[in-house]
């Protein structure tokens, strides 16, 4: 298992990260989310031994990796940029890790050994779908290709864990989807634990099994996909992974919040007088119920609301219709600009 503990680490005198704490559990991956300038990649970067905490410690099975060198921690990475050898061919740069494994014994591959290179290089090639690809120049490889050789180079030899770096970044949506879940496949069949670096909310809630969002050099969520979906907590975790509206409030007196969009009864612990955020969404069909106006649920408050059509969009098989004040929802059928419409919401308080 590897765990960081209390890492700390400044950018040009500012702090960049600030008591960093996770585990990642055998066969685990995780997803460092976050904007640019989060602190991402400087996290993997440490994990690798290419960077040093300034304060912390990082473990793997509880033994400090501090002085343990680059080479020596078994650890595979894959960079958005694939990192491939042009002078090399497929077969090459897949077995380029097995080989210098061998080379840092100081011994040369026997007849053996060499008969097990190639059929490790061959099951990766198999496990990425490029079987017949050996001697092909990796220059000639679509995007998508030399992604998955870059992914095979890093598994070929093992490794205690695989971290990606932005790995599907410079590849065009289609392909991207594609790829994803063919990484995800290939994790979950070969139990390696991977941390997942990306900004892609979609690329995390595909191929996670646990999500840290990472803001302000601190993890402010640690969850399953669904568990923070469900509860994001904090108004800038709703915000970047596009968790329904996200809407300013006043408390104006014992558990009513007011907004621009109505006054809601709803407990939020905060004191009269003060700003809050909330979250507003729609909620799953009621199968055809005309709820009451107001009613709660669970700590939860269901309202409708009224609102104002500014624009409508159609997005596959529905229409996304943005109001006024600034709120997104979505319907089957597109009202005209300019309607009054109604519309059923759940609300909830936000950090």
């Amino acid at each position: 298992m590897l765990e960081l503990c209390n890492v700390v680490k400044s950018y040009e005198g500012k702090p960049l990260l600030r008591d960093i704490s996770f585990t990642v559990a055998e066969g685990e991956t995780i997803c460092l989310l976050g904007a640019s300038g989060s602190g991402k990649s400087t996290i993997l970067r440490m994990i690798a031994g290419l960077d040093f905490p300034e304060r912390g410690a990082i473990l793997l099975n509880n033994l400090d990796l501090a002085a343990t060198p680059p080479h020596l921690r078994d650890f595979g990475l894959v960079f958005q940029d694939y990192g491939l050898f042009p002078h090399l061919n497929v077969f090459d740069n897949i077995a380029f890790g097995l080989r210098m494994r061998r080379e840092r014994s100081l011994t040369s591959l026997n007849a053996l050994e060499n008969a097990f290179c190639a059929r490790r290089v061959h099951e990766m090639m198999e496990l990425i779908n490029l079987s017949g690809f050996d001697s092909r120049r990796v220059t000639d490889l679509s995007g998508g290709e030399q992604q998955r050789v870059a992914l095979a180079r890093a598994l070929a030899p093992n490794p205690r864990l695989l971290m990606f770096d932005e790995p599907l970044g410079a590849l065009d949506r289609s392909l991207k989807e594609d790829l994803l879940n063919e990484i995800r496949s290939i994790l979950q069949q070969t139990k390696i634990p991977a941390i997942y670096v990306t900004h892609d909310q979609e690329e995390a809630f595909t191929i996670a099994d646990r999500i840290l969002v990472l803001h302000d050099g601190i993890i402010i969520r640690d969850g399953v996909p669904s568990e923070i979906w469900k509860d994001p907590q904090s108004a800038f975790v709703a915000k970047l992974l596009g968790i329904g509206n996200v809407i300013e409030g006043e408390i104006i007196a014992a558990d009513k919040v007011k907004t621009a969009f109505g006054t809601f009864n709803l407990g939020c612990s905060k004191r009269i007088g003060e700003k809050l955020h909330l979250l507003m969404q729609q909620p799953p069909s009621h199968a055809g119920r005309v709820p009451d106006r107001v009613e709660r649920r669970g700590g939860e408050v269901m309202a409708q609301i009224q609102l104002t059509v500014e624009d409508v969009l159609f997005k596959q098989d529905q229409f996304q219709v943005k109001a006024r004040g600034g709120l997104v929802i979505h319907m089957k059928d597109a009202p005209r600009i300019g309607d009054v419409i109604t519309v059923q919401v759940q609300v909830k308080c936000l950090s």
